[in-house]
């Protein structure tokens, strides 16, 4: 399927005229009706809420959005949590999952009233020790293994830091119950950037079996399942693109299999989506200012890894996009690189591309999850700016762009001259 841009050449120009190149831009009339399609493939269930993974893209104009769709916030740390409690996303509205977790963090959640999600079981007496234990705990499960669909595998829990063994959740919940805890969550995350339909479904499987069994063990109350994220983008256009229905009805053949003959027909059912949501709604745009002519054909932009290391750090795809000569033949092949100090610096290693000059513009596609947020500061390269594309066309500036002055807040220079 062809990779079409959200944004025209004009309208790239429109904005470069306010706000210098490299931004990222998100479209707003996407995001929402991403959303609405996520809520109405899994409208069977009454008590469906999607957590958006706030790790994606944690900008408070995007949460507001999502908020306005009713979705909430999945959050992973103290400075999450503020963000989403500074939009009004608070309580039940945000599960905290999170690892590894200092004890600020998890006097935040407490202090919020957030669904929390233990990661460890030792996380029990950690929980109980910071003041009474919430009516309402989630638990993170790791099954071990492989996970599979058929013969392909997947993932690997086994290797995965994260979640509990089933008898360490059985053992978790019954001193949880003995502390006051009256419900229980049950989570998990086996495969990331999945683009099959089956994954969800299979997914649910495991865990509507296994919360018949922990209710079997131990008598709680499994109120929700959180699926956590994993739904995948198309990154290459001969990728597959999920069907969001087909994935709801699949987990709702599951639950009606399986919940439903045990008594278990009132469990919500939560996601926390995070790349599904967000990253086709995203493009990362800038302008060619350089070309190279060696062993290679190079074109470089005013972007680096430092605005999008997927690439450097996954060797991920991403499409490109030159704004104007969308229909152009691709004739050209280029290495497309940034300015860093690293040869891993390249959005694209010899990719076919209409015939670039210095002042194109390039899209650089399915940046709206893990772009701007995965951004650093190596060789004192600043975040870039970002950008909101209104329904109605208008563009509004969600974060500006770094300055000096940002990069060097953190320093005393007291005892220096400093830009004297």
């Amino acid at each position: 399927m062809k990779k079409v841009p959200f944004i025209t050449l004009e309208k790239a120009k429109e904005i470069r005229e306010q706000i210098p190149t490299p931004f990222h831009i998100y479209d707003e009339a996407g995001i929402r009706a991403n959303a609405r399609a996520l809520k109405e493939a899994f409208s069977w269930n009454p008590g469906f809420r999607e957590y958006f993974a706030v790790k994606a893209t944690p900008n408070p104009y995007i949460l507001q959005i999502l908020k306005e769709e009713g979705c909430g916030c999945d959050c992973a740390t103290y400075t999450e949590l503020l963000l989403a409690e500074a939009v009004g996303i608070t309580g039940h509205d945000v599960i905290f999952s999170s690892n590894v977790t200092p004890e600020l963090d998890m006097h935040k959640a407490l202090e919020m009233g957030v669904y929390i999600n233990l990661d460890d079981a030792t996380y029990v007496d950690f929980l109980a020790s910071l003041g009474p234990v919430p009516e309402t705990v989630c638990l993170r499960y790791n099954p071990g293994g492989s996970f599979t669909l058929g013969n392909t595998i997947m993932d690997m829990p086994r290797d995965a830091k994260y979640g509990m063994t089933e008898d360490q959740m059985a053992g978790a919940i019954t001193r949880l119950m003995k502390l006051g805890a009256k419900h229980f969550g049950i989570h998990a995350f086996l495969a990331s950037n999945t683009t099959t339909n089956e994954y969800y479904p299979t997914l649910a499987g495991q865990l509507f079996r296994l919360a018949v069994r922990l209710r079997s063990a131990t008598g709680a109350h499994i109120s929700f399942i959180d699926l956590s994220g994993g739904i995948g983008v198309d990154y290459r256009p001969e990728q597959p693109r999920c069907d969001i229905h087909i994935i709801g009805e699949g987990v709702r053949t599951q639950y009606e299999e399986i919940l439903v003959p045990n008594g278990m027909g009132d469990i919500a059912i939560f996601t926390e989506l995070g790349r599904f949501m967000l990253a086709p709604y995203g493009h990362l745009i800038s302008t060619v200012i350089h070309e190279k002519h060696i062993y290679r054909e190079y074109v470089g932009l005013d972007a680096c890894a430092a605005n999008l290391m997927r690439p450097a750090m996954y060797g991920a795809y991403h499409h490109i996009t030159v704004l104007g000569k969308e229909d152009a033949i691709l004739d050209h092949v280029y290495d497309v690189t940034g300015g860093l100090c690293e040869n891993n610096d390249k959005f694209a290693i010899e990719r076919s591309l209409p015939e670039i000059q210095i002042g194109d513009i390039v899209a650089i596609h399915d940046t709206g999850a893990h772009g701007f947020a995965m951004g650093y500061n190596y060789n004192g390269k600043l975040r870039s700016a970002e950008v909101l594309l209104h329904e109605d066309g208008s563009f509004q500036l969600i974060r500006r762009a770094e300055t000096p002055e940002d990069y060097f807040a953190t320093f005393d220079f007291s005892e220096f001259h400093f830009g004297k």
